[in-house]
């Protein structure tokens, strides 16, 4: 399959075109409309150099809510309310830590200057949401990504502190689970993730509950 080249259209080609890793598309922009846009139909960008890359993986990576799982320790640090949690607090601060935040294998970061730009304009305008934790007024570890529907697409963690981030991550799955949320967008499989219940679904499930969780 050739990969689809997006230009100036707020359009994307049908995700079963994608490429056996999930690639689909390259170029376009993250403007509000095309990212709301992409979510929607169940894609996601993600840089590679200076090229935006828009991917829709078979199968996905999600977690349901109430499947979380919690261990000892996170079970022990939620009942000693070890840290203080917000929500929409920080969110700017948060997504720059997820830029700045070395990670075991990883070299660089995909979320660019583009991306953190884009993805507080998506805030601003009450689509992005962040998670936060704090340890004596310092931030030490958040999660961040984007609330459609009765769905939240996870975008990226950071932790400066042990458990900080499992603990924001957990605290927030519970409370989106409060407000009716069905369905936590993980992307692509991690271990990590896989140990507080996050599963594989086959892409075509995942197409389905998109549309039936996501409004008109």
């Amino acid at each position: 399959m050739s990969l689809f080249a997006l230009d100036t259209e707020l359009a994307f080609p049908p995700v079963h075109l994608a490429e056996p890793d999930g690639l689909l598309a390259m170029g376009g922009d993250l403007t509000p409309e095309r990212l709301l846009l992409a979510y929607r139909k169940g894609i996601f960008p993600w840089y590679e150099g200076d090229h935006i890359l828009w991917w829709c993986p078979d199968p996905r990576f999600v977690l349901f809510p109430q499947d979380l799982k919690l261990n000892k320790t996170v079970r022990a640090l939620l009942k000693e309310e070890a840290f203080d949690f917000t929500i929409n607090k920080a969110f700017t601060q948060v997504i720059r830590h997820c830029k700045q935040i070395t990670r075991p294998g990883q070299d660089g970061t995909w979320i660019t200057d583009e991306v953190e730009r884009a993805f507080i304009k998506m805030h601003e305008l009450g689509h992005a949401h962040s998670a936060e934790v704090w340890q004596n007024d310092q931030l030490v570890g958040g999660v961040y990504g984007l609330r459609m529907g009765k769905i939240f697409f996870g975008e990226s963690m950071f932790s400066r502190e042990s458990n900080a981030s499992r603990y924001a991550f957990v605290k927030y799955v519970q409370h989106l689970q409060e407000e009716g949320v069905r369905l936590i967008d993980c992307q692509v499989y991690t271990p990590y993730l896989e140990s507080m219940g996050a599963t594989m679904i086959l892409r075509e499930d995942f197409m389905r509950l998109l549309r039936e969780l996501i409004p008109g």
